[in-house]
């Protein structure tokens, strides 16, 4: 009997994340299936990755495999070591019996399969596998982001017809955008992915939301961030301001010898979550336009009477 590397024969390192795994699986349950493969031994390549997903797939039966060690190489000859305690983990998958796997894969878990969904049978090689999953992007409001809402899709989406040829298909989705939502964040829709070989279940589609740039807001995760423009006077003295966020304006107190650049934060008025972001205002101090001779003027007293240097800190 020999030994066989699940890990080398999916091509993922042996601390691949479950995502990583069955990412792989299904590119290679692709390019094997006995339905459209043109490569030689495609069957036994397919029913080699299938048995490798069974395993790593399956949290149980991936812990009890990787007690055999790092020092095995495929091809080996192998035998449990005593004592072995992998025993049978759950019931055979759809159509993969006992007789579908390896003498080592029934040496280790008993000829039983996983929990079932990786390859039932069907189509002309009796193999049946998942469709892959699918990545579109959607760009939102901000708006949308903070409240949430419907959206209405058109897709050219590939499907596979009575007899096995795929062809895209011009279809509409039904969206919900769930309030607060995050630039980045991914809508899954089951199913609705790239159809699946000889009768496997359709992949899922990913909808990956980019909110739009907002002629107020800067997006920070779920932190917004406003620039507020102040007189020197209202900085200087003191002042309250009426400040817009995406729920309504509120009154923000500026506390006297504000300075540009200085942050306020308006707690909670960020994108709704658990916890809700912040809506932070950046303070910029804006001169009016000395373009009158009494706007000179005043200009012309304030120098005098108010001396400050603010480059006295280069000095020090």
């Amino acid at each position: 009997m020999k030994y066989q590397d699940y890990y080398q024969i999916l091509g993922v390192a042996r601390d691949a994340s479950a995502d990583d795994i069955r990412t792989a699986y299904r590119r290679l349950a692709r390019k094997y299936h006995p339905d459209v493969s043109q490569e030689p031994n495609a069957e036994e390549r397919f029913k080699e990755v299938a048995e490798a997903y069974e395993v790593l797939r399956d949290a149980d039966k991936r812990a009890a495999y990787d007690q055999l060690g790092h020092n095995w190489k495929a091809g080996q000859d192998f035998r449990p070591p005593p004592g072995w305690g992998g025993g049978p983990h759950g019931r055979p998958g759809p159509g993969m019996g006992g007789h579908d796997f390896s003498d080592f894969f029934e040496s280790l878990f008993g000829g039983l399969g996983g929990r079932g969904g990786f390859g039932g049978m069907g189509g002309r090689g009796g193999f049946a596998s998942a469709g892959q999953d699918r990545t579109v992007a959607l760009d939102i409001t901000l708006e949308e982001a903070y409240q949430g809402g419907q959206r209405s899709l058109q897709l050219q989406s590939p499907e596979r017809d009575a007899n096995g040829q795929v062809a895209n298909r011009l279809r509409t989705l039904n969206v919900k955008i769930p309030a607060g939502v995050t630039n980045g964040q991914k809508i899954r829709l089951s199913g609705q992915g790239n159809p699946g070989l000889g009768g496997g279940p359709n992949g899922d589609l990913y909808l990956e939301l980019r909110i739009r740039h907002h002629p107020l807001y800067k997006v920070h995760g779920r932190d917004l961030t406003l620039e507020l423009p102040l007189t020197p006077w209202e900085a200087a003295l003191g002042c309250k301001v009426e400040v817009p966020t995406l729920g309504g304006s509120v009154t923000l107190n500026i506390p006297p010898n504000a300075h540009g650049g200085q942050k306020l934060r308006l707690r909670g008025r960020g994108l709704p979550g658990q916890p809700p972001g912040d809506q932070f205002a950046v303070l910029s101090i804006v001169n009016p336009p000395a373009d009158s001779e009494a706007a000179r003027e005043l200009f012309q007293r304030m120098a005098l009477e108010l001396p400050f240097d603010p480059r006295a800190h280069w000095r020090s």
